[in-house]
């Protein structure tokens, strides 16, 4: 039972009777009437099982972006029936005005529609849907909340997809450029063309040539069905925040442009997540999907307060194929983490893969490390150059081994890791 505003506001009326003929019989009195009245305006309000609910699927929506639920409600009651439906969710979906007030005559139905505004990846689901029907009176209504099972998937952003129109067409140029001047070992033959001034020599179809009335030059285009292999360090230094943003976000985000551009490339993208333990795996056999499917596989993952286990993460890797590929470890370029924890299976990857790391610089440290007008800030900065230094150092060890090193501002860092990818693929070393 749930008890109205109007209850207080007739128990007060009773100060009328009182008034009129002062006594605790008065009193008693009209506090029974009131307590009948209750009682039967409670049993003539109709059965909240009365109204029957179902729910429209919802599918998926990015973060940041807005979604609605929709609530069908039916009355399958004799009677017209008012009520107050509630439709609440976990608070990170951010469900706004849920409150929905219907009245429906017998037979009718009506759409409940609850705008939601997620503000957490992953699956968010409804706690449960309330339905408070009033009696007739207004004094007393029944009151049951029921499970109306929804939820709804939210996907990373994707913010860096803004850059992959440029990318596309560094792609594409370098597709369709006349001539490559230095062929790489991952170039292909794709036509014959007459030469111009500044074609490279080595370029020349000796034999082409021979048949032709001038010199013959063969064009080389870059090889696809390349791999590419995201190893997303789901660790605890990805829980870090840079801008108020959790490192694994950024990640992440870094991570789908890459996807998109390479499947765009026509080559292959393998997906590994974890820190301790495998926590997700994704094997692409291309398309143009690989992004929103990479999107599903990163909806769920959040950052463990735990040492990442490399030596798991590169066996996932191989277990994924022995064949030569682009490995991305997603991970901070955090000194000891690396050293301690990735320097170990380094060898063996880069033994057989070509191996980049890309990292969430924080701009927080160049603007400590700039700060010295006072003698606190002096300190600060001289802490901040302590931990450049070391970052510095563990760059160029890195480098040493045969990695290659992306460490940029988070919005940086996705265009950047695409750049080094088309670097790569014109020069033929993937």
């Amino acid at each position: 039972m749930a008890l109205s505003g109007r209850l207080p506001l007739l128990l007060l009326l009773g100060l009328v009777p009182v008034v009129l003929r002062p006594s605790m019989g008065t009193v008693w009195l009209w506090v029974l009437l009131v307590v009948v009245l209750t009682l039967v305006d409670w049993a003539l309000a109709p059965r909240p099982a009365r109204l029957s609910l179902a729910r429209r699927p919802l599918g998926t929506v990015r973060l940041g972006q807005p979604a609605e639920a929709v609530l069908v409600a039916a009355n399958h009651s004799p009677r017209r029936m008012r009520a107050l439906v509630r439709d609440a969710w976990q608070p990170t979906a951010g469900a706004s005005d849920n409150r929905h007030r219907i009245r429906l005559a017998p037979g009718d139905r009506t759409l409940l529609r609850t705008p939601l505004h997620p503000r957490r990846r992953g699956d968010l689901r409804v706690v449960g849907v309330t339905v408070r029907v009033p009696g007739p009176l207004g004094l007393a209504a029944r009151q049951a909340t029921r499970q109306v099972p929804g939820s709804v998937r939210v996907l990373p952003p994707f913010e860096s997809r803004k850059h992959l129109p440029s990318r596309l067409a560094r792609l594409r140029d370098l597709d369709g450029r006349s001539a490559v001047r230095v062929r790489g070992q991952g170039t292909e033959f794709d036509s014959l063309r007459e030469y111009v001034r500044g074609d490279d020599v080595r370029s020349i179809d000796w034999r082409a040539t021979a048949r032709s009335t001038g010199v013959v030059v063969r064009t080389w285009q870059p090889e696809r069905d390349r791999r590419v292999v995201l190893v997303l360090d789901t660790s605890r230094v990805s829980a870090g925040r840079v801008d108020d943003v959790p490192r694994l976000d950024s990640a992440m985000d870094a991570a789908l442009l890459l996807a998109a551009l390479a499947s765009r490339a026509g080559d292959r993208v393998d997906f590994v997540a974890g820190d301790r333990r495998v926590r997700s795996r994704l094997r692409s056999a291309g398309g143009r999907d690989v992004a929103h499917n990479l999107q599903d596989a990163m909806a769920d993952l959040e950052p463990v307060i735990a040492e990442a286990d490399w030596s798991a993460l590169a066996g996932a890797v191989t277990g994924l194929g022995r064949r030569h590929a682009l490995v991305v470890l997603l991970t901070p370029l955090e000194p000891s983490a690396v050293e301690e924890g990735l320097l170990p299976v380094l060898t063996t990857l880069t033994r057989h893969h070509r191996v980049v790391l890309a990292s969430v610089r924080d701009p927080a440290l160049d603007r400590l490390a700039g700060s010295r007008d006072d003698l606190a800030q002096v300190y600060d900065a001289a802490a901040a150059e302590q931990v450049l230094l070391r970052r510095r150092r563990t760059a160029e060890l890195l480098d040493t081994l045969g990695v290659h090193v992306v460490d940029t501002d988070a919005d940086r860092l996705p265009p950047a890791l695409a750049d080094l990818y088309l670097d790569l693929k014109a020069r033929g070393l993937l």
